[in-house]
């Protein structure tokens, strides 16, 4: 489900059906403020999803800006904007994902120690980041039958080979039956990339450009505003994206499965201390996510810029302009900037704001 005003599944009035980069062209000051118009133009700069996966997303990356640009330039139908597009996925419940990198040390100790792995890495006496590019490409480059065979034979490798990563052999047969032995993703995420397994709440940052496949769960997903993407794994092979561009792309952070990792903080948004915030290094937006108990109620000072407010769980109103709304599990609000939002649970309620200043 998507909430904002991309043309691809455009969000839409509910009472009138007129999308809501149509509302906003119209009232574009008043909805938007000055500050954000200077900053990001005349449109909503961040887009807002509901993701519900059972199947494991596509092995892919986000280019960044500059390399969008070119893509777009030289393929619109493709790469169907100039922007770049990184993300942030906050978990509603148990979410398995796999992004960024592993310790280099981790990735090393597999390439050194087991025995099928050997032939992808390259001839070079130093394990950096340039050789792990290559090992990647390597991977991604193999015949299918040479993947299945490689994974066939990790399988065989005793557990306790594998040190702290044992994991991989309990992860490889999930892959297996999604994507087949004849996917590379499956050797890309389990021997490269962070395995995290996480809970309600939990919420990951990935750059752009930085590896990420997401495996299982129910999530809150917001990212700068663009829909540009390079796969390369856990899909078809007519569906992935030239294997030398993607690699090409790849940069090295985040380094561990931390790093990954987007806490939370105290925001001077909230009135009454029932508020959080994701505050992810970009300049897009920022995340607000009110917890309430029954009765409780929560005021969001007004913000300079424009909001998405959504309800994941519970029920109760919601209060701006002197109007009062119904606001239940999926209820999704465009809040204008320089509107204060207040929130009363009449049930257990969940409240994300995603906002631009």
């Amino acid at each position: 489900m998507w909430m904002g005003d991309y043309p691809i599944l455009p969000a839409k009035d509910l009472k009138t059906g007129e999308e809501l980069q149509k509302i906003v062209d119209e009232n574009k000051e008043k909805l938007l403020g000055k500050m954000c118009i200077e900053k990001f133009g005349g449109v909503v700069p961040f887009l807002p999803k509901i993701l519900s996966i059972a199947k494991a997303l596509p092995l892919q990356i986000h280019p960044n800006k500059q390399l969008s640009e070119q893509l777009h330039k030289e393929n619109p139908d493709k790469f169907p904007d100039p922007n770049h597009k990184p993300e942030i996925a906050i978990a509603l419940g148990p979410f398995e994902v796999f992004a960024g990198w592993k310790d280099q040390s981790d990735i090393q100790s597999l390439f050194d120690e087991l025995e099928p792995l050997k032939k992808f890495v390259p001839d070079q006496s130093k394990f950096d980041h340039e050789a792990l590019k290559q090992i990647c490409l390597n991977i991604l480059k193999t015949s299918d039958r040479e993947t299945a065979k490689t994974q066939e034979e990790l399988a065989k490798i005793p557990k306790e080979k594998y040190g702290k990563q044992g994991y991989i052999l309990d992860v490889l047969p999930r892959l297996q039956k999604q994507y087949l032995k004849e996917d590379p993703g499956n050797l890309v995420t389990l021997l490269t990339m962070n395995f995290l397994q996480l809970s309600a709440g939990d919420a990951i940052y990935v750059p752009a450009d930085a590896p990420h496949a997401y495996l299982s769960g129910d999530i809150v997903e917001c990212m700068a505003r663009s829909n540009n993407v390079l796969n390369t794994g856990f899909c078809p092979r007519a569906d992935r994206d030239d294997i030398e561009l993607f690699t090409s792309a790849l940069t090295f952070g985040p380094h561990n499965a931390e790093e990954v990792k987007l806490g939370t903080r105290k925001t001077d948004k909230s009135v009454n201390g029932k508020t959080s915030e994701y505050a992810p290094p970009m300049s897009e937006f920022n995340m607000l996510k009110t917890s309430l108990k029954d009765g409780e109620k929560e005021t969001i000072k007004a913000i300079a810029g424009p909001s998405v407010v959504f309800a994941t769980s519970g029920s109760g109103k919601l209060m701006a302009d002197g109007e009062s709304h119904d606001l239940s599990e999926g209820y999704i609000f465009f809040v204008g900037q320089g509107v204060e939002v207040k929130y009363e649970a009449s049930e257990e309620l969940e409240i994300y704001q995603a906002y631009a200043e």
